[in-house]
């Protein structure tokens, strides 16, 4: 009898499409981009024939209620109880954590906390000053309005960005945003909104509502200034 190959298994991660493979994924949008369960993936490497890698990374994080302070408890003894974990998957794991706890130990954390848009403007300067093409962003913030995490959207060429609308709000469920801040750039320097940006902000406001995650603004940023939508009375 005729094994099937690995690809014809929904659950193996061969047969996905290439941007939602972690590794691809990381290497195509960059590491801000891939969630804590497929950071772990990667480490995993693979599952097993009834289990991606991601779905074994998901079991895990749910089992410590998604939090990477209570995942790094645990030891490699604890990892390899679930099925598919060998000692080598868990002590990578446990090594990972370790380099990030160390990472940890000597930077003071900052609690960035969105007190209006001129934080917004401050926290976006790192990720879109000086990029020579539109960038469509996003700030997934806490019940505190802290941020959660920037994370890019999509990018496009010097006039006009895409957007897929159902990619931000899987990004904000996914990390468990309580609300949303948009940002998108001008490399023009224009801080007037075109007829598009409005249209856009107004459908992803309206979605949000749906789904109880609020769009609380949306920013042009630009290496100069700014636009608010929210402080323009707009949202």
């Amino acid at each position: 009898m005729s094994r099937k190959p690995k690809s014809d298994n929904p659950r193996c991660i061969h047969s996905w499409s290439e941007e939602d493979k972690p590794r691809e994924k990381l290497m195509l949008k960059g590491r801000a981009a891939l969630t804590d369960a497929e950071l772990i993936a990667i480490l995993i490497c693979s599952g097993t024939p009834e289990t991606s890698a991601v779905d074994l990374a998901k079991i895990i994080m749910a089992s410590v209620g998604n939090s990477i302070h209570e995942l790094a408890k645990l030891d490699y003894k604890t990892f390899m109880k679930y099925r598919g974990m060998g000692k080598a998957k868990a002590i990578s794991i446990v090594a990972a954590l370790e380099l990030g706890r160390r990472r940890s130990d000597i930077m003071p954390t900052r609690k960035r906390k969105i007190m209006g848009s001129e934080s917004v403007y401050k926290e976006m300067r790192q990720y879109l000053l000086d990029k020579p093409n539109e960038e469509f962003w996003i700030l997934l913030l806490n019940r505190g309005n802290e941020v959660m995490r920037a994370l890019p959207v999509s990018v496009g060429g010097v006039s006009g960005v895409a957007v897929d609308i159902k990619l931000i709000f899987k990004l904000a469920i996914d990390y468990l945003a309580s609300a949303v801040i948009l940002v998108h750039n001008h490399p023009s320097g224009q801080l007037i909104p075109s007829m598009l940006d409005k249209m856009l902000t107004t459908q992803i406001k309206e979605a949000g509502l749906l789904l109880d995650i609020p769009i609380l603004d949306h920013m042009i940023f630009t290496d100069s200034g700014f636009y608010s939508f929210l402080d323009s009375g707009e949202m």
